[in-house]
């Protein structure tokens, strides 16, 4: 039987019924077909191997397309578990998925890897990879498919096929090693792209405490050699520029056992976190936001109104007051919001109003889940509820993205991808409600000619969200703000106004966040700055040094002048030798150093020194603060 395949150019090309992708590029052209890795029939990913027994629209997957990179890792991911179980055999597998920069592959072992396993295990994919092995695909009913992997001794994948629904599972299998994947993979072991594997880690099965600690190997791999050599220097930039690392140098911030996933505020890492704050409260006024302050804690009957303990309820701290009642620490901000709307009656007059709130919340996240101060237990947040009538969303919308735009220039980050997450599976209201307000958020990006992705299956319970992720100096993206439509906590809660006409309607809420998590944002920044902070946000902008005793009453007049005039400065007044305290300073990422000695006593001068080591020229109090004020303006000094 003839088939009819359609290319991307939209050309049609006559085949054999069974003829697989392989043989199509081959046709068309032996360097394409060298440059596939996989293909898409009708929209599907499947293996150049595939068998095309229908016609249809065919799009060939090279190496060269992020979708074709996709492949590689995910290859190179069983790669990884092929020479794990050639050189440690009692290993046992369980899962081994791509990540956004690499991949990596959990292990039940009783060898405790360490880098130099690394080392042997690279070489050892190395190896396999150069034996040229077709990677096939095979369809396995899933009780037999439970019964081999048992034999194999895989006890982790069997569990894994026990909890899938479906009647058959694919495996895939290169010369001895067998793996259950969807797929879909390379052909060959021959092509693989270039790869690198990384560090080890702890890891729960299926990501919970509860079941027992995993290794999880991470890795990498890429197209050719210099895209991988360029991502390992990125990889030891990070190393340098990682918040775990700088925050104690730049005596920031602590955690403690005692408080897991909390962080402890030192005093500069205090006065950085009030900083954002106070910046973020005067942006909140500037929009018409009124600050409010609603308790920690509150009765679980307000969570259940709101949909939260359905749909949160793993993520909340509870409290016991008695057998019969429990209350929870606040996750988020927005229930308190609403009840402060119900305090009163509401006319059309009033509409839009506008709540803000900075106090912390306190999510339960897993241990493994938490990260540094970028993923956190308590945090504050510069949460944000509109509360307004249906025809006000646009005009309410459309503010805050352009606030947003400016509120992230203001920090230096000019990029910023933005994407709208979509109605989930699990969802709160009327079909009709999510489709009226994923409309409205399309609308109003259309409006701000701003361009967006769509995320399927991502937004909240109560309403789709647009998301801002920003790009850092070293090319990451980060989620930041969001913008959430929501028609169903108004509905829940029974909320509403007086209409013009007399008549009682339901208000739209409009959930917004632009920096969103405090802590978190604190943690892109000294990464994004590699703890260089611009210096209206650094918590010390200038140390006053001295080279000897004998300049010590000049240095502290300077600092108090210094304050007097809203900088943040210090003394370091120690007897310790000048290069140790310029080290020091350097260290902790203060950007200035006003070094003064006799002669800047005798001339009522300092020398400013940059922590690059650059210095300037001696200048008098007056040139020093017309040279700091420009920088000290917000948004007036991000490099």
């Amino acid at each position: 039987m003839k088939i009819q395949i359609t290319l991307p150019d939209g050309a049609s090309r006559t085949y054999d019924a069974g003829v697989t992708p392989s043989q199509i590029a081959l046709d068309i052209s032996p360097r394409l077909e060298k440059d596939s890795i996989a293909a898409k029939v009708n929209g599907k990913l499947v293996d150049l191997t595939h068998k095309i027994e229908s016609g249809g629209a065919l799009a060939l997957i090279t190496r060269q397309t992020p979708e074709g990179l996709e492949v590689i890792r995910h290859s190179t991911a069983h790669l990884l578990a092929h020479a794990i179980k050639e050189l440690y055999p009692d290993t046992q597998i369980t899962i081994g998925p791509v990540t956004e920069e690499g991949f990596y592959y959990d292990v039940d072992s009783t060898t405790q890897f360490a880098p130099e396993h690394l080392e042997k295990l690279e070489t050892r994919m190395k190896e396999i990879a150069q034996r040229n092995l077709d990677v096939a695909r095979k369809e396995m009913g899933r009780d037999d498919a439970i019964i081999f992997f048992k034999n194999q001794g895989e006890h982790y994948k069997a569990e894994i096929i026990q909890s899938i629904p479906e009647s058959s599972v694919s495996l895939y299998t290169q010369g001895n090693f067998t793996d259950l994947c969807r797929g879909p993979h390379i052909p060959n072991t021959n092509r693989l792209g270039k790869f690198k594997l990384l560090t080890i880690a702890g890891a729960y099965w299926r990501g919970d405490e509860k079941n027992k600690m995993l290794q999880r190997i991470y890795g990498t791999a890429f197209n050719t050699q210099k895209e991988l050599d360029e991502h390992l220097k990125i990889l030891e930039e990070l190393k340098k520029r990682d918040h775990r690392r700088l925050a104690p140098e730049m005596e920031l911030f602590s955690f403690s056992p005692f408080a897991p996933a909390m962080p402890f505020y030192l005093p500069a890492g205090t006065i950085l976190h009030n900083t954002l704050i106070e910046f973020m409260r005067q942006e909140m006024r500037s929009q018409g936001y009124d600050e409010v302050i609603c308790p920690q804690i509150m009765n679980a009957e307000l969570w259940k109104t709101s949909g939260h303990l359905e749909h949160y309820k793993n993520s909340m701290f509870f409290v016991n007051e008695d057998e019969n009642t429990s209350i929870a620490l606040k996750p988020m901000n927005c229930p308190g919001h609403i009840i402060l709307y119900q305090g009163s009656r509401r006319s059309y007059r009033e509409l839009p109003i506008r709540f803000g709130e900075f106090t912390k919340v306190h999510r339960n996240e897993r241990g493994g889940a938490t990260h540094g101060i970028l993923r956190v237990r308590n945090f504050s947040i510069d949460d944000g509820h509109i509360f307004c009538a249906e025809d006000q969303v646009g005009d309410e919308i459309s503010r805050v993205l352009k606030h947003t735009q400016r509120i992230y220039k203001a920090f230096g980050f000019n990029d910023a991808e933005i994407k709208i997450a979509l109605r989930p599976e699990k969802f709160g209201g009327t079909i009709e409600n999510w489709n009226r307000a994923e409309a409205a958020l399309e609308a109003s990006l259309h409006t701000e000619g701003i361009a967006y992705k769509l995320l399927a299956g991502e937004g909240a319970f109560y309403g789709p969200k647009i998301e801002f992720h920003v790009r850092d100096s070293l090319k990451r993206l980060w989620q930041c703000g969001t913008v959430q439509l929501d028609f169903v906590m108004p509905e829940r809660f029974q909320l509403a106004y007086v209409a013009a006409d007399g008549s009682h309607k339901t208000p739209v809420m409009i959930h917004r966040a632009i920096l969103g998590s405090f802590e978190r944002f604190i943690g892109v920044l000294i990464e994004h700055f590699a703890g260089h902070l611009p210096l209206w946000l650094c918590p010390n902008q200038v140390t006053i040094i001295n080279v000897t005793g004998d300049q010590e009453k000049y240095a502290q007049e300077l600092c108090a002048q210094l304050k007097a005039h809203n900088v943040r400065a210090t003394a370091d007044l120690r007897n310790e030798k000048l290069g140790y305290k310029i080290r020091e300073a350097q260290l902790k990422k203060i950007p200035w150093m006003a070094v003064v000695g006799n002669k800047e006593v005798e001339s009522k001068t300092v020398t400013l020194r940059k922590h690059t080591g650059e210095n300037l020229e001696p200048m008098t109090f007056d040139q020093l603060m017309k040279f700091l004020e420009p920088k000290l303006i917000t948004g007036g000094d991000t490099h």
